[in-house]
């Protein structure tokens, strides 16, 4: 019999499934399950489609939301607590969407779900990776955000098969898989870490702020297949709800496999070059569907844009780690402003192209349009702050 695994082994794993189990209950269920149920909801006539649309806009405010709360919750409870008290918010918000009492309550129930998903995100994998040593900590990265994929693909398959007895139950089936994640981690989160020296002010680095401003912009260019993909294929192209479900469980195959391609990128051909590379692709793929809508090109750019949901956070991460080599504090504190500024660049665009989405009386090809101009905006900013780097490297 081979050798059992050490102690400490074990109590890493449990953290790195915990990790997963956050990302997918925060991100893969709470914000990506509504878009499935989105063409559902406008058929069953719980709201119309631009409240339909406003709604999905709530989760992404509320991640902006979460992202910011984040680290003073985590400081005043501890991070565990404040893991634990999110996924139970998340799972809550679950339970609540099975109720259409009103607009204002639908939007709390998917705003609270936004902000546990920001939380999630911000707190999950820093408070797990630094349990695990640095050899591991790329892989243990790719399976934390792995999550967000399984649970994409998770509501792709889940979602139609719950809808067969109504919306009501795909909710409370939602919750109920939301709750079994938060108990099965509960007791696997690492314990609070010793306090270290506050921060002291915030040290300026040419290119982190340019970062920013790309990372925000490469949510704003995902933001379309975000919300609408479902609802492009089952109403805008009349498809139904089976095809839009089909298109979701590609996007989220995409994404399981969207941080470990993404990662291994990085490390071959650096992360600079490779998030410039990541944003070319996305332009291209979300484009894609502003001129075409065959089964060849929702498949591929499903499949793409699923892809690098996930996959752009651990370019962004390795690019951040690349401009600052040897400061771990301005990394923890770059990042955090990378979080943030992926989460504003997504509330913005979620509440611009729902009333653009409005406006136009549904024109899904001009918000994809956008989606692909935003992505292209950014490789432009990249690629600028890239020369003036050179420059200044070269006197």
């Amino acid at each position: 019999m081979g050798a059992a695994m050490p102690s400490e082994d074990i109590a890493v794993w449990r953290a790195v499934f915990a990790g997963l189990c956050a990302s997918l209950v925060g991100v893969g269920l709470a914000r990506f399950a509504y878009t499935p149920l989105l063409p559902a909801l406008i058929a069953a006539h719980w709201f119309s489609p631009s409240a339909a649309v406003y709604l999905a806009a709530a989760n992404l405010a509320g991640y902006l939301g979460g992202a910011l709360l984040a680290r003073p919750i985590a400081a005043r409870i501890g991070t565990a607590a404040a893991l634990r008290l999110m996924m139970i918010a998340a799972t809550a918000a679950f339970f609540g969407c099975a109720a259409p009492l009103s607009f204002a309550w639908y939007f709390t129930c998917r705003f609270a779900a936004g902000i546990s998903g920001g939380a999630l995100m911000a707190l999950a994998a820093p408070a797990v990776l630094k349990q695990v040593p640095p050899a591991r900590r790329g892989l243990a990265g790719g399976v934390i955000f792995t999550g967000v994929g399984l649970g994409i693909a998770a509501s792709g398959t889940l979602v139609p098969l719950l809808m067969r007895a109504g919306l009501v139950t795909a909710w409370l089936g939602l919750g109920a898989v939301s709750l079994g994640l938060t108990l099965l981690s509960w007791n696997a989160w690492p314990g609070r870490p010793p306090t270290g020296a506050a921060a002291r002010g915030r040290e300026p680095h040419p290119g982190l702020n340019a970062l920013y401003i790309v990372y925000g912009l490469n949510a704003v260019g995902l933001v379309p297949h975000m919300i609408l993909l479902v609802d492009f294929v089952a109403r805008g192209l009349g498809r139904g709800l089976a095809a839009g479900a089909q298109c979701w469980v590609l996007f989220g195959i995409g994404a399981m496999a969207g941080p470990l391609v993404a990662g291994r990128l990085g490390d071959r051909i650096s992360f600079g070059a490779a998030m410039r590379l990541a944003l070319l692709v996305q332009a291209v793929a979300v484009g894609m569907l502003a001129v075409s809508a065959g089964p060849a090109s929702l498949a591929l750019s499903s499949i793409v844009v699923g892809a690098f949901v996930p996959g752009v956070v651990p370019l962004a991460l390795g690019r951040v780690h690349e401009l600052v080599p040897h400061n771990a504090e301005l990394q923890r504190r770059a990042w955090v402003w990378c979080t943030i500024a992926f989460a504003l660049g997504q509330a913005v665009a979620a509440y611009g192209f729902s009333a653009l989405f409005a406006r136009t009386a549904g024109s899904y090809p001009l918000l994809f349009a956008v989606g692909a101009t935003a992505l292209l905006l950014a490789l432009a900013i990249d690629l600028a702050a890239a020369t003036r780097r050179r420059r200044a490297i070269c006197g």
